[in-house]
């Protein structure tokens, strides 16, 4: 019998809808952790990740074809193995991001607005402004990386009637953005920027691609806003641009090593917003669709509709 593996937490109504579009399927729900090896090798189709997909389901003799990740970003999975084994990997490209886009926003908001600050100044009583504020009216923002989170990011900076540079390997054309620049004019939209919204994922050509040189191109006014792979910033060069004033705080929900480490210097630096990689968490929205386009892609992947079968990772850009 076929089996679908199931490793999302769905409710009983997602449940119901996946089990209905899974026909001639066994479906199986198990949370992390908790389910038999058997379930694994027995799997031809794995929606979400544990330890065992890469241990079991990918070991020789085991029936995986497909893995549909809840994740957009994929570079932490054994895409080699993966490869190898002939399994279509699937990413969640697109379910976060409004949830991400909210997240970059929110930093920008709290850095330019004195809003941090704000905060930390709230725990000890001290009524004091920062040196300087800023409004998000009449920037510019580059955002780098601008796909399905960075239109988004794009939609809600124009309403703060922002100028914005889309920053995209391919180029192109981007209806949200009023312009848009290949990857190797990077600099050029770092030294217009006043906000820089990294939503990179991370490949060999991204890692550490911001490193002293960019943020030496960057103003001294300007935010770094990092969403995307903590990998694509060179954390030692940003702790120093921050303590010399080379850019004027950043906003950071990723990082190189997660957890941060507890006596890291950023956490007690008073221009830097951090988050613990949440911009994407699965909120309940986040949960519906991803749901949504896990049982799209099943639909496709059953009627043996290949085109149809969205965010198919290439693995040869590990995105």
């Amino acid at each position: 019998m076929r089996t679908l593996l199931c490793l999302v937490d769905c409710t009983e109504e997602q449940q119901a809808a996946v089990r209905e579009a899974a026909s001639g399927l066994s479906v199986v729900f198990g949370r992390k952790g908790e389910l038999e090896e058997q379930a694994y090798r027995e799997a031809e189709v794995i929606f979400g990740w544990d330890a065992n997909v890469k241990n079991v389901a990918l070991q020789e003799g085991t029936q995986l074809r497909w893995v549909q990740s809840a994740s957009s970003g994929v570079d932490s999975l054994p895409l080699g193995l993966l490869e190898a084994r002939g399994t279509m990997l699937t990413d969640a490209s697109g379910v976060h991001a409004r949830s991400v886009s909210e997240t970059a926003i929110a930093m920008m908001l709290g850095l330019a607005r004195g809003i941090a600050s704000g905060v930390r100044n709230q725990q000890t009583g001290v009524w004091e402004s920062p040196p300087t504020l800023a409004e998000m009216n009449g920037s510019t923002v580059a955002i780098v990386g601008a796909g399905e989170i960075g239109r988004e990011v794009a939609r809600l900076a124009r309403a703060f009637d922002m100028r914005v540079i889309a920053v995209r390997r391919s180029g192109g054309t981007m209806p949200e953005a009023d312009v848009v620049y290949e990857t190797s004019r990077l600099d050029e939209a770092l030294r217009a920027a006043d906000y820089v919204v990294n939503i990179l994922p991370l490949t060999n050509e991204t890692h550490h691609l911001f490193q002293a040189e960019r943020f030496a191109a960057m103003k001294r006014s300007a935010y770094l806003i990092n969403v995307g792979r903590g990998a694509t910033v060179r954390t030692e060069d940003l702790v120093e641009a921050l303590q010399r004033g080379d850019i004027a705080g950043a906003g950071l929900d990723v990082f190189e090593q997660e957890p941060l480490p507890a006596d890291h210097p950023l956490w007690a630096m008073p221009n830097v917003i951090i988050t613990p990689h949440n911009a994407g968490g699965l909120t309940v929205r986040n949960a519906e669709r991803l749901v949504r386009l896990f049982i799209s892609n099943l639909t496709a992947y059953l009627a043996g509709d290949t085109a149809g079968i969205r965010n198919v990772v290439d693995y040869s850009k590990k995105y």
